[in-house]
């Protein structure tokens, strides 16, 4: 028998994080039906990630699966189409090892109803749940891309962001969700609900001008 390029306990543990997680995100309302995908990575050149297609509120260990960092499935099944996002991160910074993707409400309508190329968060004493934010009084600008198909070219422009320092800790697909990442998951799922609570904000402020 081929021996797997990946710890099976690491995948295992991978697993149950992934489909807990999943449930989560759920149930605050980020992650709808079939929409979403989370990985973490197994090793430098591994990472488990969700299968395209399961929804997230019935989650289970069963419905994560394993890719090397091009995207390629390690084994039977098919991952999350937008696998290239995940795995351009975890080629690009050994110390990501958790990535997170969700479809709020707030995500969208605020990236599709105020057509700007950035979401702007100021202020917010959240913020300092971002890691490295030390302080209220801060500026952090988000990236909004274009949602597209052609999930390979939308990697290479997050790509370009990344290597022009424009992109720090999250980034947004208009009218599709949050992206954001970490050194490890609970440091990711921390990240993702103040970035989820923090555009419901922003979106009732909007409204409220």
């Amino acid at each position: 028998m081929t021996e797997r390029p990946y710890s099976t306990s690491a995948y295992r543990e991978a697993a149950r994080t992934l489909a807990a997680t999943g449930q989560r995100l759920y149930q605050h309302g980020w992650s709808p039906a079939t929409s979403s995908n989370y990985s973490l990575r197994l090793n430098a050149d591994h990472a488990a990630i969700t299968r395209s297609g399961r929804d997230k509120g019935l989650l289970q260990e069963t419905d994560i699966m394993v890719v090397d960092l091009d995207g390629r499935p390690v084994g039977d099944g098919k991952p999350s189409a937008e696998t290239l996002l995940h795995t351009g991160l975890y080629r690009r910074d050994p110390a990501i090892d958790a990535v997170l993707h969700t479809h709020s409400h707030a995500a969208t309508v605020l990236t599709m109803h105020w057509p700007a190329n950035t979401v702007t968060l100021e202020g917010y004493e959240l913020l300092k749940a971002l890691d490295g934010i030390q302080t209220h009084d801060t500026r952090l600008t988000i990236p909004v891309f274009d949602n597209t198909q052609d999930i390979a070219a939308l990697a290479e422009d997050v790509e370009r962001q990344l290597e022009a320092g424009h992109l720090t800790h999250a980034y947004l697909i208009r009218g599709h969700g949050l992206y954001t990442w970490a050194a490890d998951m609970p440091a990711c799922y921390r990240q993702i609900e103040a970035l989820e609570t923090l555009l419901a904000v922003e979106l009732d402020r909007r409204r409220l001008a």
